[in-house]
Parts: C-alpha cells; sequence; structure tokens
C-alpha cells in the first residue's frame, strides 16, 4: 500500500491546531517528506537550518519503514508532534526540545482530540540492531557494548570515583570491535 500524501495531513492539523500558523497564505513554513528508508530508530524528526530568518529553512521527515506497517493513527501523531516542533520554533521563535511550550501545546492538542494522542516518545516496535563495539575503560576494566563508535566518551564509574563526577581524559574508552 502506497504511504499517505503528507501535505494534505499537515494542513487539516494545522487548521485544527495550529490556527493556520503553519501555512501563511497556504504555503508551509516546513518542507514535508517521507524518509528514504534510512530512518529506522526514531518515528519522525523536525530540523531546521540557516542563521538569519530570510535564509531559514526546515522540514518535518517521518519514518517510511516504521510508521508505514502501522495505523494512520500513528502517523498523525508523530506529524502532529513534529509539527509542535516547528510551531515552537518557527512560530513563537523559542528554541527548546520537549519544553514548556511544546508541552503545553500537546497537552492543548491531547485535550481536544479524540482520535490519536501526542506524546513525547513513541511506543512504536523499533527493530533492535546488534552491538558493533565493545568499550573498556582502561582504569577499571568496565566492558559495555555500543552499536557505533563514540568519540570523547569517558567511564562514568571512574570519573565519579576519581576526579568528582568530572569527566577526564584517564578514564577515556577504549573501541574495540565485535567479531560477529
Amino acid at each position: 500500500m502506497p504511504l499517505e500524501p503528507l501535505l494534505p495531513l499537515f494542513h487539516q492539523l494545522n487548521r485544527e491546531h495550529f490556527d493556520g500558523r503553519l501555512a501563511p497564505d497556504d504555503r508551509p513554513l516546513v518542507v514535508l517528506r517521507w524518509s528514504d528508508g534510512r530512518l529506522t530508530r526514531t518515528a519522525g524528526l523536525y530540523r531546521r537550518w540557516g542563521s538569519s530568518p530570510g535564509e531559514m529553512r526546515s522540514e518535518i521527515l517521518l519514518s517510511r519503514p516504521l510508521l508505514d506497517p502501522l495505523p494512520r493513527t500513528a502517523t498523525l501523531s508523530t506529524l502532529c508532534h513534529e509539527m509542535i516542533h516547528a510551531w515552537v520554533d518557527r512560530v513563537l521563535g523559542v528554541r527548546e526540545a520537549h519544553g514548556p511550550h511544546f508541552r503545553a501545546r500537546m497537552a492543548l492538542i491531547n485535550s481536544r482530540q479524540p482520535g490519536f494522542e501526542v506524546s513525547l516518545r513513541h511506543r512504536f516496535p523499533v527493530p533492535l540492531r546488534p552491538a558493533r563495539w565493545l568499550a573498556r575503560c582502561p582504569r577499571c576494566g568496565l566492558r559495555s557494548p555500543y552499536r557505533r563508535r563514540r568519540e570523547g566518551l569517558a567511564c562514568r564509574l571512574c570519573c565519579e570515583r576519581w576526579h568528582g563526577g568530572r569527566w577526564h581524559a584517564d578514564c577515556l574508552l577504549v573501541f574495540e570491535p565485535l567479531t560477529p
């Protein structure tokens, strides 16, 4: 089954919950698109770039692999969640993740909307990926699996024990590839 076009859903949610402010003159302030299949850990995201108001661009990207097999309400809920991010950023001009403006708008929408619920975190099934790296603390020897290599991570236990809880290079984790 082909994915539902996002623009009509966007305009519907914009009229119902954002007083049309995310699309002045019916021109959306954000680009809407389905992912190309690589967005597999989260159901959607909002991002913006550009340093001045004239250069400001933003987009809402929804995960094709996660949302395609789920009911339409999952797409609506995720799209609305990302639209709240866009509304806080583009309409209110506030830089926050899930702060007070976001939570207030989410609560208002949830109180008015019987068909679906907007939440902070999705609970959709996400396929597990095996760890590819093993991080080892050179100081205490503690080992932890990681899916990807991360630069600059230090052992929390050793930093707390030996350096008053502050990051220290003595506790940098050493990453070793896991063999399958």
